[in-house]
């Protein structure tokens, strides 16, 4: 697994713990009544999904790039 790939799939992970953390917050405050929590769990959520998207970008242009080094040398 090249370094960009791998890098994409831990992008892709934390990103991902982030969102699910940022729908829990949020839901939790939601209960609450606690507006301000609700909005620190609505950031949390799209930073993550953020970053989960980053991340499946990083792992398509290292797919990507395998592909052309592989057509170059074939």
């Amino acid at each position: 697994m090249s370094d960009q790939m791998s890098k994409g799939v831990k992008n892709e992970a934390v990103g991902a713990a982030k969102e699910t953390s940022g729908r829990v917050r949020d839901a939790a405050a939601d209960l609450t009544g606690d507006t301000s929590e609700q909005i620190k769990g609505k950031a949390q959520k799209a930073e993550g999904m953020v970053q989960k998207n980053v991340g499946r970008a990083q792992e398509k242009a290292a797919v990507r790039k395998e592909e052309d080094d592989a057509d170059r040398t074939a």
